[in-house]
């Protein structure tokens, strides 16, 4: 319904946040990574996802659409709902969830309040097999034939898998890799050039 709101940041708690847009308060259930680039007073934009149900009419906002993203396809996995992606989106940022996914480490996500093992697992087997789905036969650097728990030495692989997870397509990964110098930075430093690309 609402792409983003911006306005006036009013009142901040360790979950929400109000927005005075023309003297109306949107309340906005929010991450702690978003909650640390606001301050009170503040004129802010967030990016918005609206949960609307028969009894219920739920804001999240997101400092940017990388998180905002990463909350949409958290929801897509089965028996993941708002309060949970919140929750791991709060524990971790959208490139260390991607590196769970693709490295296959639980403890990240289960890391996150109200996140037990059999969710984290889930969320890995799930956003794995888009991976798989959406990677294979594609050639960005190196063809990617199948994904597995990791793919040790081909870095540019492992941060192709990792940016599939978070939600882009084989056409916008490799234009946003010509401008990056991958074989001087880790995986995680590739995925965050990638991540700075897009916001530009």
């Amino acid at each position: 319904m609402f792409y983003y709101l911006e306005g006036t940041i009013k009142k901040i708690d360790s979950v929400s946040v109000v927005v005075d847009i023309s003297g109306v308060g949107y309340k906005c259930y929010t991450t702690r990574n978003t909650l640390s680039y606001l301050e009170d007073g503040k004129k802010q934009r967030l990016y918005t996802y609206c949960n609307i149900k028969e009894d219920t009419f739920d804001i999240y906002g997101f400092i940017d659409t990388n998180e905002k993203r990463c909350f949409e396809l958290l929801l897509g996995v089965s028996g993941v709902g708002p309060k949970a992606a919140i929750s791991i989106l709060s524990s971790t940022t959208p490139e260390g969830l991607a590196m769970a996914v693709i490295t296959e480490d639980e403890k990240v996500l289960s890391s996150a309040p109200g996140i037990g093992k059999r969710t984290a697992q889930r969320v890995i087997l799930e956003l794995k097999d888009k991976i798989a789905k959406e990677t294979t036969g594609v050639k960005v650097g190196a063809t990617i034939n199948k994904v597995g728990p990791a793919l040790p030495g081909n870095k540019v692989s492992e941060a192709t898998a990792a940016l599939v997870v978070l939600g882009y397509s084989s056409a916008e990964i490799t234009n946003a890799l010509r401008g990056i110098d991958a074989e001087n930075l880790t995986v995680e430093e590739i995925i965050k050039e990638v991540l700075k690309s897009s916001l530009k």
